[in-house]
């Protein structure tokens, strides 16, 4: 693994080099693109992005935890989180990398 981070600025470059738009019109794009996804998720969609993955907000119940130092019993409060399912495209691009 080379541990590079892929950034906004990155896809908006490769919007620019692919598609030829100006470097400031990519950004904004791939800004909208970002803004929809997570205005989506905000309001409780699932966001599927085929050949890619899904995208949900799930809700978890109220549970009791425990503090693994003390081993205090401490209340865990209900909470929405976002899960990712990879498609099997992506898995299969994933594990073939690999290999190499």
């Amino acid at each position: 693994m080379t541990g590079k981070t892929l950034t906004r600025m990155d896809l908006a470059d490769a919007v620019h080099n692919e598609i030829g738009l100006s470097r400031n019109d990519s950004a904004d794009l791939v800004e909208s693109v970002l803004a929809h996804i997570s205005d989506a998720l905000v309001s409780g969609q699932t966001v599927k992005i085929s050949s890619f993955g899904t995208f949900a907000v799930r809700e978890k119940a109220a549970r009791i935890g425990r503090n693994p130092k003390t081993g205090e019993e401490v209340p865990i409060h209900p909470r929405r989180v976002l899960t990712f399912r990879p498609s099997h495209l992506m898995k299969d691009r994933v594990a073939a990398g690999n290999k190499s």
